[in-house]
């Protein structure tokens, strides 16, 4: 009831285009919740036990996506709707705040997407950390500034520089050879590869789902996304809208900051966030794994928490937060959606983001969190 309620409420007050929107958000909410498809639990996985699964999963996810993303963008259009890639400049403010995100990702307990399946889910913690995570976008978007004579390389992506064939081909081999060096890494500390969770086919909107499933599932996301918004999948912008928008209420000038300067940042923050995208995606998100908690009888909401798990959500959801503003995005926007473009910014932030992660992993005992 309450998606129909939401997809009505957007198609009236916006367009049937941004209540589509909203209903993709849902599935990713939905995709993301059976198939327990963490960014973060993934990656410490592997650097904790040596386990590449979600990894792996994750290469199955961007090569389906780039696979389709690439000529899509190289074309410049599809049936009229212009579409373009998630490019930004690769540099020091994506090498820092991609290894900010990552040890937020570990203290926090999920990423972008993450924290938002998991609170829709019923877990209280990660309602805490989402509203640090508010509150580190807001910090990030108001001392933006101090990051814009940093070191940077212009925006590169595959596309532009060799042809969408090349790059193509180029994405798919680095895919394969990550998915191999996980394989091998696997092998060697345990002799053989655990093999995926078993899916429940008869039931697949109680799950559970495969990683596999669940790579797919996202990669679909992310190319709906395109098609209909014309620009690949983000999460983190709206954490700054909506903490922009509680601020201004409460009476501090906002629109004054030099990040609201340009005019549709400006008309962003005047307009209802049903207007905006990233929000009724990351609204669809909330409600749709709720329902797939729901369905799935998981949904037990646990209100206690412990002291020194709580002071890890605040301090890694502002990390998360800060960090994702000053790197053009999160585990979303710049790891799945600037890589899948090909964006070379997209590769850096993966690589700051995992060693952020491996210094994370670390410091969570500190905080009475399991490795």
């Amino acid at each position: 009831m309450l998606v129909a309620g939401g997809a009505v409420v957007v198609a009236s007050a916006v367009s049937v285009r941004q209540s589509a929107l909203f209903l993709v958000g849902v599935a990713a909410g939905l995709v993301l919740y059976h198939a327990a498809f963490g960014f973060t639990s993934s990656w410490r996985d592997l650097i904790a036990n040596g386990r590449g699964g979600g990894l792996r999963a994750q290469m199955l996810m961007l090569a389906v996506t780039t696979a389709v993303f690439v000529p899509l963008i190289a074309q410049g259009s599809v049936f009229g709707q212009a579409v373009r890639g998630s490019v930004a400049p690769a540099g020091v403010p994506v090498l820092a705040g991609a290894f900010l995100f990552g040890v937020g990702m570990q203290l926090g307990g999920g990423c972008a997407s993450g924290t938002l399946f998991s609170a829709g889910g019923g877990s209280m913690r990660m309602f805490v950390t989402l509203a640090a995570f508010i509150a580190g976008s807001v910090l990030g978007v108001r001392y933006t500034s101090m990051w814009d004579h940093a070191p940077t390389l212009r925006p590169m992506s595959l596309v532009g520089e060799f042809g969408a064939a090349p790059a193509v081909v180029i994405s798919l081999a680095a895919f394969a050879a990550i998915y191999l060096l996980t394989l091998a890494v696997e092998r060697k500390r345990y002799g053989t590869v655990r093999r995926d969770r078993a899916a429940n086919t008869w039931r697949a909107l109680h799950g559970p789902w495969t990683l596999a499933a669940g790579g797919v599932g996202l990669a679909g996301v992310n190319i709906a996304t395109l098609l209909l918004a014309g620009r690949p999948w983000g999460v983190t912008a709206a954490f700054a809208l909506w903490g922009a928008k509680v601020l201004m209420a409460a009476g501090v000038d906002v629109a004054s900051w030099p990040y609201w300067q340009p005019a549709a940042r400006a008309a962003d923050l005047h307009a209802s966030i049903l207007r905006d995208v990233t929000s009724v995606m990351d609204i669809g998100i909330m409600l749709g794994a709720f329902g797939a908690a729901a369905l799935a009888g998981r949904f037990a909401p646990v209100w206690r928490v412990p002291s020194r798990s709580l002071a890890a959500a605040v301090i890694g959801g502002l990390m998360l937060g800060y960090g994702a503003r000053i790197a053009f995005g999160c585990n979303i926007g710049a790891y799945f959606s600037g890589v899948a473009s090909t964006s070379l910014h997209g590769w850096v932030w993966l690589a700051a983001a995992f060693t952020g992660n491996i210094l994370g992993t670390r410091l969570r005992p500190w905080f009475g969190l399991s490795v």
